[in-house]
């Protein structure tokens, strides 16, 4: 591989890693929020927010949102707290390992990556959108397989 084939493989390769820390970020930002919403009535706060947003209640998204943070209860939130934290600390190893330009990190992307496209695939058989080819795209993308070795 030439130099500069080299130095876009580094490029891609950090890119990916700060993809994966900002995602991880995000998803610890999620499960810090899960649990504050603990002993609080969520569907209230989804009300909240709707009137404060001024976004129409009625809209179909919206009222099935409202419809779920309305039966939110302790436990599912703090089942949903645990998975949050659980991806995030995947995206965070992936990202770090990246960023050190570890190996191991780049094989761990790959597999991880690669292991939720079955069930992305999945769903864009059952009902194909424009946000599902962009997350399959994106997560193929950010495996790091179209990369040059």
């Amino acid at each position: 591989m030439t130099e500069s084939g080299h130095i876009q493989q580094a490029r891609g390769l950090l890119y990916i890693a700060l993809f994966k820390l900002f995602k991880g970020g995000l998803l610890v930002i999620a499960g810090v929020g899960a649990l504050k919403l603990l002993h609080k009535d969520t569907g209230e706060i989804a009300m909240h927010w709707v009137d404060v947003l001024r976004v129409d209640p009625d809209n179909r998204f919206i009222h099935a949102v409202l419809a779920k943070m309305l039966v939110m209860d302790d436990h599912k939130l703090k089942e949903i707290s645990a998975g949050t934290f659980f991806y995030a600390a995947l995206l965070l190893t992936e990202g770090i390992g990246l960023l050190m330009k570890k190996h191991w990190a780049e094989y761990f992307t790959i597999i991880t990556t690669a292991s939720l496209m079955p069930l992305e695939i999945y769903e864009l058989v059952e009902r194909v959108s424009a946000a599902k080819i962009l997350v399959l795209i994106v997560n193929a993308l950010s495996s790091g397989t179209w990369l040059p070795r």
